[in-house]
């Protein structure tokens, strides 16, 4: 473990060593170059030493400004912070607590001064300081007390004492309530008692947030940690009013090169819980490498970088509502639409991250660029359109196309057409075409399904995550979620916001799979 230029004769040498290093504020790639350690291991040690998962141990809490600078709500379902976010007593140096901007745009949309916010994976207390910000009463629990000490910390700043201007209108300021408490358990909430929950959870075995106390959720593989997430889910139902939202930030992860869609996985267990979805929104990361050695093993081993996060933004109904059922459309109204556009010259770069922000013009162009490029070896592939039957005449199939492919690209203008159409039979397609194409690609091949989610009355349809529900044949293996979208998408200018107010949907998912036929 150690560096050949470091002689250090014990592991306690070792440790001590590195958090001196930390004390000085080395970074942790300087201090693993220097001793031979991970990043894993300075983490962990952080965490044995301090009782929470934090990067520094000298964290400057001088509160310089208490809101972001030139700040505007989201409008769209693509949110993008290029900073973290500084102000008040913000920072990043607890591991993996989410940007100040998503709680305050969610507190500010989703809620009213005065109100109820519960936060029940406190952390270090960003969403608590947003309420205390923006005038929000807030209860926020954390299974390690060592972060309540941080949190608490955190939300002891006098806003009085600034010339705070948007206060103004609203000068009661309420102190957050942080407690030591289990998300699993909230016994001490009365039903129907919250407005808005507003929280980060861990996200399955990837970062540990305490030194293997017993209720951290964060030790928990993906399967433990669904079922754990399921309490914390009825909960939540329980204790939020009839009509207010719930919005939690989770991401996907990666096992063994394949996708496990955790974001959706989740999602799946809030509605089983009984909310709607209100909103998806897709969070873009903005600390993915794209060049130099990322770039080159993204492409030598095929693999994308995760750059994305869902923002789920769930609605507990009113206990009277009632299902509008779909209205049913003759089966005929999808037309099966087969096409090899031609292959035009290679791109100089491919996107390397599961976010691409393509240029608005020829955008479907650069779209199918870098899926070919990325996933074509050799000439043999094929797309397919599912588009109304009233817009197009069906092409016939070539015994060429018949033949064994490396890449099928299954597209949905259907879907921009009538969005809100006999969705069931627009699925039942995509499952017949995957199987009917399944038979002639080759092995090691890709099938590739472009999609959009649409919105039904008041919620989301999730399509992407109702197609990977679906598809569940033996052969295939999730590759890849990416994110599609363009790079000058209009924005929305809404000037009185309201709980009934809907975010453009401007996102767009490719679904990857790669296909096994032979063990690998």
């Amino acid at each position: 473990m150690n560096n050949k230029d470091v002689n250090l004769k014990t592991k306690k040498e070792l440790q001590e060593a590195i958090l001196k290093e930390k004390d000085k504020g080395t970074l942790d790639i300087e201090i693993g170059r220097k001793y031979g350690v991970t990043f894993k291991y300075i983490e962990r040690l952080m965490t044995q030493s301090q009782g929470i998962n934090i990067s520094s141990l000298k964290i400057s809490k001088k509160v310089k400004n208490l809101y972001p600078k030139d700040f505007k709500e989201e409008t769209s379902t693509v949110w993008s912070f290029k900073q973290r976010g500084s102000w008040a007593t913000h920072s990043g140096e607890y591991r993996g607590n989410w940007s100040p901007y998503i709680p305050r745009n969610v507190i500010i949309k989703y809620s009213k001064p005065g109100e109820l916010i519960l936060d029940y994976f406190c952390g270090a207390g960003t969403t608590a300081v947003e309420c205390k910000l923006l005038n929000r009463k807030c209860i926020a629990f954390d299974i390690n007390e060592k972060a309540i000490e941080l949190a608490k910390k955190n939300i002891c700043f006098n806003i009085n004492s600034l010339n705070l201007s948007f206060n103004k209108d609203h000068a009661q300021i309420y102190e957050p309530s942080l407690l030591v408490g289990d998300a699993r358990n909230l016994s001490s909430l009365k039903d129907d008692s919250i407005d808005l929950i507003c929280a980060h959870p861990p996200y399955a075995n990837i970062i540990h947030y305490t030194d293997f106390k017993k209720e951290d959720l964060s030790f928990l593989d993906i399967d433990e940690f669904l079922k754990e997430m399921e309490k914390v889910a009825k909960e939540s139902f329980r204790v939020l009013k009839p009509e207010r939202h719930c919005a939690i930030l989770i991401g996907d992860t990666r096992r063994k090169k394949y996708i496990i869609p955790l974001g959706f996985k989740l999602i799946d267990i809030y509605l089983k819980a009984g909310f709607k979805l209100r909103e998806l929104v897709i969070k873009r990361q903005h600390n993915c490498k794209t060049t130099g050695f990322w770039y080159k093993n993204s492409i030598k081993y095929n693999f994308l970088l995760l750059a994305h996060e869902y923002l789920p933004i769930f609605e507990k109904p009113k206990p009277s509502t009632f299902e509008i059922k779909e209205k049913k459309i003759g089966y005929n109204l999808i037309n099966i639409i087969i096409d090899k556009p031609a292959l035009e010259r290679k791109l100089n770069e491919l996107e390397t991250t599961t976010v691409w922000i393509l240029p608005e013009k020829d955008f479907e162009n650069h779209l199918n660029k870098n899926i070919l490029d990325r996933y074509l070896d050799g000439d043999e592939y094929l797309t397919i359109f599912l588009e109304s039957k009233s817009q197009h005449k069906v092409k016939r199939v070539t015994k060429r196309e018949q033949q064994r492919k490396k890449l099928v690209l299954i597209k949905s203008p259907y879907l921009e057409n009538h969005p809100t159409s006999n969705i069931q039979y627009y699925l039942q397609e995509i499952n017949d075409v995957v199987n009917s194409e399944l038979k002639t690609i080759s092995n090691n091949g890709y099938i590739v399904i472009q999609t959009i989610d649409i919105r039904e009355g008041r919620y989301i349809r999730p399509l992407a995550k109702e197609i990977i529900d679906m598809l569940k044949q033996k052969i295939l293996r999730l590759k890849e979620i990416v994110i599609v979208t363009k790079d000058k998408t209009k924005e929305i200018i809404l000037e009185n916001w309201s709980q009934d107010s809907y975010l453009k949907i401007v996102h767009q998912y490719l679904l990857v799979y790669k296909v096994l036929k032979k063990e690998e």
